[in-house]
């Protein structure tokens, strides 16, 4: 007797966690900058829901930080504190000191590697300068992405190497 192969059926994401992850995408998108009022009516008529998935969310994201539910006044997207950043900053800067050490180990030293690394800093260099023009101009959101352009590239680089070991 032949025995059918039948796989599980996809279960869709439950209301709630859609609800969840679309407001986590608007706040990180920055389209819901840090202190801005979130109001349940407005959010859930314009995700389409009503304001119990929203209440659910936003609960759920008080309780990880990402927003401030305040007595009588409603929900605001949670502004960083000084410390809060400063812990930022400092878990970011050994993780990149970490990323491009593993960049500059994987770069190699066979006669392959020197045109792939003349590559790799070139582009780092453009993308520098691209940065720097921003900011001068005072496009600040251009020099943002620029510089989350840099990290990325230092990243691919490092990437090699972290798979190898």
């Amino acid at each position: 007797m032949m025995v059918a192969m039948i796989r599980p059926l996809q279960r869709p994401v439950p209301l709630r966690q859609s609800v969840y992850d679309a407001l986590i995408d608007l706040i990180v998108g920055g389209e819901l900058p840090p202190g801005q009022h979130m109001v349940e009516t407005d959010l859930a008529r314009q995700l389409g829901v009503s304001r119990q998935p929203i209440r659910e969310a936003l609960h759920r994201m008080e309780a990880e930080g990402w927003v401030d539910l305040r007595p009588s006044q409603g929900a605001f997207v949670h502004v960083p504190t000084d410390s809060e950043v400063d812990e930022l900053l400092d878990v970011r800067a050994l993780l990149e000191a970490e990323t491009a050490r593993l960049a500059a180990a994987s770069t190699g030293s066979g006669p392959q590697a020197r045109p792939n690394r003349q590559a790799q800093l070139t582009r780092l260099r453009e993308i520098c300068r691209e940065g720097e023009a921003a900011a001068d101009a005072g496009e600040f959101g251009t020099a943002v992405a620029a510089n989350n352009a840099f990290h990325a590239e230092i990243a691919v680089t490092g990437r090699g190497a972290s798979t190898l070991r």
